[in-house]
């Protein structure tokens, strides 16, 4: 049990630094979005936060790989890195079709806060949709990788 919550602490630690860059790098789009007209006559906001949380999530979850499996995941002697990496990337491409699916399907709900909410948490609206996906990939994320990417204990 020890090693279990040591490693969902360590788990922790580099999902927070994970996520810092993904939301760093959405809100920066996102911010750009907002300061340029241009944009907004090309594209509707809804598809230019789902180009932001691709790009945002590719940044991320290479970090993400790198550290989980030095630091979180004890690897396994029977898979190749190579193996390693693509169920990695599997397993993280499903976390960010969930992710998408509720950033899409909470968007309007941000829209909403943004026009009624008081001062800063209008301004941080399109946040708020963002984090609740963060939440439910997390547990996606940790379960998924631990059942199929972990070294299995004799």
């Amino acid at each position: 049990m020890k090693k279990l919550i040591e490693q969902i602490v360590k788990f922790g630690v580099v999902g927070v630094i994970a996520t810092l860059i993904d939301m760093g790098i959405y809100a920066i789009f996102c911010e750009i979005y907002k300061a340029n007209g241009g944009l907004q006559s090309i594209c509707i906001e809804k598809d230019w936060c789902t180009l932001a949380t691709i790009i945002s999530f590719s940044v991320s979850v290479t970090f993400n790989y790198i550290a989980s499996m030095k630091y979180v995941f004890e690897r396994r002697e029977d898979m190749s890195r190579i193996k390693e990496f693509a169920i990695f990337m599997i397993l993280s491409i499903i976390g960010l079709g969930i992710n998408v699916a509720i950033i899409r399907g909470l968007n309007g709900w941000g829209l909403w806060v943004e026009k009624n909410a008081p001062g800063l948490i209008a301004r941080f609206a399109y946040m708020y949709p963002k984090v609740i996906a963060t939440l439910v990939v997390l547990v996606w994320n940790f379960v998924s990788r631990k059942m199929t990417l972990e070294k299995k204990e004799a």
